[in-house]
């Protein structure tokens, strides 16, 4: 018999049933491990919805579908978001804006199964929410760390994390990037851009969507394109244009890994598809003026087009296909026409700050997110730092990769592009880094960054984690300097981190200075996560 507290449980899932389908044995593993550490510790834990054996999974797959559920449920009585796969925020958000009783995400710590991305999602889009939550992650949900503070929520409704790491920005001690930040802000307020946002909330992400009135003090505003019009565009691309676009890929040495049969296999004719698609982007970020754009696509994009990500990639590289206007000249040549992949707003402030930066200081300027996928150390002993799995669905610059040469594209998964299409795949150079994460929070604009490095590990360890992850998709070898795994997790408002390359540390720490300061010149309240490469304060 129990003597703890009665916990009503919810899971989020896709809106794409396939992937409800073929994640739910790892979420009902989940399950069945949670339940068994709740209950260990005197506690008993209830589904606050059944599973649909009709349609094979037990997630909460719509919006309306939570509304019903949470407009039944205890609204005092404590709650567990268990995630073991990607959810879309809002099937639950509008629930847990209402729920009195203490919440807490539990998420599962597997390469296979993003749970970890899909959590600090919705954590992202909770403290946007000005929801109260706790938070906790666990390889085998039988570690001292999570059972002890598991413990602690079930007993209090609150749980104590270690968040030592983050001091607070107090403004620009190092001149040359104070300048730097007031001639950028003041170029911003005076000049004023554009961010062309291309359809808004892609896969629920309420955290990626940056209010109007947040935007308007920065001097930025927002270009509100459909996705539909980008087709369009596509449409009218000629056949040649886009087989020189592809011919030029080739030339530079691009991998295509193709095959014959396009409902399963990449085929030359989907690559054209997005060559049509670069093209498109390109013209129309210049015909409307916008300095960065983000393309949702996921959803109904796909069931028209090949995979942007190849497209997106594209953009984000300095070296890419010449694209000319009307005009007849080359648009923006040799610049990216900087991307936010997953149409993610604070990732595509943080680009536009990161190019402004990067250009002033000649430092390099292709920048991209990735998911923060997983971690590890490495079992072969290369390294004893912790090691994450930076990973995103092929936006990544081939700069980051060391060149089209060194980097390939794979046919994205049938099951979530019917159309097909390839990534831009590769595996991230070593060197020293930048990362940052733009979040809102009590109504403000809000940025954490930090120093780290992209590290080289052995071809058996690369191995290991692009087969337990994406196997298309191109991976950064992360390591971020003074700060641990939980820190991390703790922390972090988003599913995304930004980052970008600088020639050398002391060319990283003036980078990473001057975007801090810019930061705080726009008004933003700028958090320093973790210490400089050797261990010391970070300098700013």
């Amino acid at each position: 018999m129990s003597t703890g507290p009665h916990i009503l449980m919810v899971a989020s899932g896709d809106l794409r049933e396939s992937a409800n389908v073929k994640c739910w044995p790892a979420q009902q593993a989940l399950e069945a491990e949670l339940t068994a550490a709740i209950e260990k510790l005197g506690g008993s834990i209830e589904r606050a919805h059944p599973v649909k054996a009709d349609l094979g999974h037990g997630f909460i797959a719509s919006q309306k579908e939570g509304l019903d559920i949470f407009a039944n449920i205890d609204k005092k009585a404590p709650l567990i978001v268990a995630e073991a796969v990607w959810q879309y925020s809002l099937h639950v958000l509008p629930g847990l804006m209402a729920h009195e009783g203490p919440i807490l995400t539990v998420g599962n710590w597997s390469p296979t199964w993003p749970g970890l991305v899909g959590l600090l999602n919705l954590n992202g889009s909770m403290t946007k929410a000005g929801i109260d939550y706790s938070s906790l992650w666990t390889i085998d949900f039988k570690d001292e760390w999570f059972l002890t503070r598991l413990e602690q929520w079930m007993k209090t409704g609150k749980v104590d994390q270690d968040t030592s790491h983050v001091t607070s920005y107090a403004g620009a001690k190092n001149e040359k990037a104070a300048a730097l930040a007031k001639d950028i802000a003041g170029d911003l307020k005076s000049r004023r851009t554009i961010m062309g946002v291309f359809d808004e909330g892609c896969m629920g992400m309420y955290n990626a969507i940056i209010p109007d009135e947040l935007l308007f003090p920065l001097g930025i505003f927002k270009e509100r394109l459909s996705q539909s019009a980008l087709y369009y565009a596509t449409t009218q691309v000629p056949d040649a244009e886009a087989q020189d676009a592809f011919d030029w890929l080739k030339e530079k040495g691009l991998n295509f890994h193709f095959g014959e049969n396009g409902a399963e296999e990449l085929t030359p004719d989907q690559v054209l598809l997005q060559c049509k698609m670069y093209i498109a982007a390109v013209r129309l970020a210049e015909q409307f003026g916008c300095e960065v754009i983000g393309i949702q696509y996921q959803q109904g994009l796909k069931d028209l087009l090949p995979a942007s990500d190849l497209v997106e990639g594209l953009l984000n590289n300095s070296e890419r296909p010449p694209v000319k206007g009307i005009d007849g000249k080359i648009i923006r040549e040799g610049k990216p026409v900087v991307h936010f992949n997953e149409v993610d707003e604070c990732a595509g402030l943080d680009a536009l700050m990161t190019n402004r930066i990067h250009s002033a200081l000649e430092q390099p300027v292709e920048t991209t997110l990735h998911d923060i996928r997983w971690g590890d150390y490495d079992p072969t002993g290369s390294t004893d730092a912790y090691v994450w799995t930076f990973e995103i669905s092929g936006a990544a610059p081939a700069a980051h990769h060391g060149g089209y040469d060194k980097s390939s594209s794979m046919r994205q998964p049938p099951m979530f592009f019917p159309a097909g299409g390839g990534t831009l795949r590769g595996i991230a150079k070593p060197g020293e880094i930048i990362w940052s994460r733009i979040f809102v929070q009590d109504g403000k604009l809000h940025m954490d960054l930090g120093r780290g490095k992209a590290v080289e590990l052995p071809e058996e360890e690369t191995e290991r984690r692009w087969t337990s992850t994406d196997y298309a998709w191109p991976m950064m070898h992360g390591v971020l300097y003074g700060v641990s795994r939980d820190q991390m997790m703790a922390r972090h408002k988003s599913n995304h981190i930004q980052v970008v390359y600088a020639n050398d540390a002391e060319a990283a720490d003036m980078a990473m200075a001057a975007k801090a300061a810019l930061a705080h010149e726009l008004g933003m309240t700028v958090s320093l996560c973790g210490t400089a490469a050797d261990g010391s304060p970070l300098k700013v």
